[in-house]
């Protein structure tokens, strides 16, 4: 059970209020104070087990029933909660961590290593969705060149379900990724739309593999053209093309299928 607090904020005019709102709105705020928001139990849970430092909470003790927190703690009534949340009653707790910045030097692959790359994504959900099929099927790093969204966004942790926390995700530019998968002998597969294609089924993924993905309007850029080993998923309906955050997902479990055979 929760430990009362010795103080209850019950003005949307406080400062830390006001401080807190901020930092769920506006995505320049965030960047400039090196911070992010976790919202929900589940969130923050996993922010904590995979070694995120947290900086305060905010607390709905009435609509909170999750484990004790430790920490810099603010009680917070639940009319306010539902004013900030970007989730209404979602769960009651919410806060804020430490960015931590990730790069290609932090990650070590093995012989086996599978890297999902994402070219300029620019759909917060998206993202989200593509962790979670990332992590759920044992992806071990997941890239993204020229990025259009803050992974940190709310909705990027909303939607990955705090999958995020719990994987390697980097940030970087095309030509440095590319050096990278270069030196470190990555088979490179690349998504386009192109009739030289093969299926995916067709492709070896239990060694060292980089499989690159679009903008779901225009693809891949030039950039990759001629880069890698161009790949598909094999439709019988009409339409040409997935979803991005579905494309991903039948490709991490076609990863998956292999390395578990």
């Amino acid at each position: 059970m929760m430990k009362m607090r010795k103080t209850m904020i019950e003005s949307l005019q406080n400062e830390k209020i006001k401080y807190l709102n901020r930092l769920i709105t506006d995505n320049r705020f965030r960047k400039k104070n090196g911070v992010f928001i976790v919202e929900g139990k589940q969130e923050n849970s996993r922010a904590l087990q995979f070694g995120f430092e947290p900086l305060e909470f905010f607390i709905a003790e009435t609509i909170y029933d999750g484990e004790e927190i430790s920490g810099k703690i603010h009680s917070i009534s639940e009319k306010i909660y539902e004013k900030i949340a970007y989730r209404g009653t979602s769960e009651g707790i919410i806060g804020i961590y430490k960015i931590k910045e990730n790069t290609l030097k932090d990650f070590i692959s093995d012989e086996t290593s599978s890297i999902i790359i994402l070219e300029s994504v620019e759909k917060p959900g998206n993202l989200g969705a593509i962790m979670r099929s990332c992590e759920a099927f044992g992806i071990d790093a997941l890239i993204v060149t020229d990025a259009k969204v803050d992974f940190y966004n709310p909705n990027v942790i909303r939607s990955s379900v705090g999958c995020i926390f719990g994987m390697n995700f980097i940030q970087t530019s095309n030509e440095e990724l590319y050096e990278y998968l270069k030196e470190n002998e990555y088979q490179i597969f690349t998504t386009m739309m192109d009739s030289d294609s093969q299926p995916i089924y067709q492709r070896n993924f239990n060694s060292k593999s980089a499989v690159l993905f679009g903008t779901e309007h225009s693809g891949l850029s030039e950039f990759w053209v001629g880069k890698g080993e161009n790949t598909l998923i094999p439709m019988s309906g009409t339409i040409d093309s997935l979803n991005l955050s579905n494309a991903v997902a039948i490709t991490c479990y076609e990863i998956m299928k292999q390395k578990t055979k």
